[in-house]
């Protein structure tokens, strides 16, 4: 079986690794029939910070194809990647095409696939925002919608499938990053350095990203949260900000100078496990460290109206504050720790689960939805 993965983005990078590991664990067992996995980068993150430095920490293979799109429109970038991703499947002929997340390399891998009538399987599958206005939420409804196997992390997800008609080839397996965070996390203990290079104290300083277009490219929304940044480094709590390249073209376009705030270069997959983790709180518009604040149950303060990943919201790890910096100031300086609930996002073998069911294997496919536990915090 030969099988076509697609990632163009930093959180693709780390969705990936568990199910290669996985794929490459079946080949080893099943000499006879192994998988053919061909990986295709979209080039939709194209600097080492946000691309090659991911693939050489998480041990992945080398793309076998490098599509090199870059930056653009979404128009530019989805037409780009469309065109050029075709003709990778015309010449690979695979049997699945398999494509991760929310991004344009996403919707564009998943649109070739099912144009050529090449069977999709989305891995984090059903993860809705109700936010129409989001370019990732088109993106997922439209991967979603055309995929024959949906990888669910959560029953939500599952849930909100159902709800759009969509049952058939729906798998609740759990959640590849937390496969990835309980695969990396002691290697990144045991070789970052970024606390001691930073001059930190564990439990003394905020984490700060912001990269989602809905908060760079609006121009008050992005003042809003950048204000409240400088005034909770201005109430002595230092504030840590490794500057997406997105936002940082941006504030080189505005002019801006961040007051107070430790701004950063892209950190490494490892580096920012070590940052979340140690961190007092988090402050974010990202899903994927909104949930890797959970994991390592550190206060998150989510700079969005809404959130995919509601079960943080509803266990008390999470705030909604949006750009508002009065909001933003008083969750992050008061944040709280939430409740121990049901754990929602599996046990750490989603990339297992994956794997043996494209394959047809005997396996449990649907994560237990027992209780897990935080990483390194008992």
């Amino acid at each position: 079986m030969k099988v076509v993965s697609i990632v163009g983005a930093r959180p693709q990078f780390i969705k990936l690794a568990p199910v290669l590991r996985a794929i490459q664990r079946y080949n080893r067992e099943n000499p006879g029939q192994p998988i053919q996995e061909v990986l295709v980068h979209t080039g939709q993150h194209y600097d080492y910070e946000m691309s090659q430095v991911f693939f050489e920490e998480l041990s992945l293979k080398a793309p076998d194809y490098h599509l090199g799109v870059g930056s653009g429109t979404h128009g530019y970038q989805t037409g780009e990647m469309l065109r050029r991703i075709e003709e990778v499947l015309l010449r690979e002929k695979p049997d699945w095409v398999m494509v991760y997340g929310d991004t344009n390399s996403t919707l564009a891998g998943a649109l070739a696939a099912a144009k050529l009538h090449i069977p999709v399987a989305h891995v984090e599958a059903g993860l809705r925002s109700f936010n129409r206005r989001m370019p990732e939420e088109i993106n997922r409804v439209l991967t979603d919608h055309m995929s024959t196997l949906l990888f669910c992390p959560t029953e939500r997800a599952v849930e909100n499938l159902r709800r759009e008609g969509i049952t058939e080839g729906v798998h609740l397996v759990g959640d590849v990053m937390y496969d990835a965070a309980l695969q990396y996390t002691e290697l990144a203990e045991r070789k970052s350095c970024v606390l001691e290079t930073l001059g930190l104290e564990q439990k003394e300083y905020a984490l700060a990203t912001v990269h989602r277009a809905e908060n760079t490219d609006a121009h008050e929304r992005l003042s809003g949260i950048l204000r409240g940044l400088e005034r909770i480094a201005g109430e002595g709590l230092p504030v840590v900000f490794p500057l997406h390249p997105r936002t940082a073209k941006k504030l080189r376009r505005l002019g801006v100078a961040l007051n107070g705030v430790r701004v950063l270069e892209p950190v490494s997959y490892l580096d920012m496990l070590v940052l979340e983790k140690n961190a007092r709180v988090i402050l974010t518009d990202s899903g994927g460290v909104q949930k890797e604040a959970f994991f390592f149950r550190v206060p998150c303060v989510t700079l969005r109206e809404e959130t995919e990943w509601v079960e943080t919201v509803e266990a008390g790890w999470n705030t909604l504050v949006g750009c508002d910096p009065k909001r933003i100031v008083q969750e992050a300086l008061e944040a709280r720790v939430g409740v121990e609930s049901v754990w929602p996002y599996g046990d750490g073998r989603a990339g297992e689960r994956i794997v043996c069911i494209l394959c047809g294997v005997l396996c449990e496919e649907k994560a237990d939805g027992a209780e897990g536990d935080s990483l390194g915090l008992g």
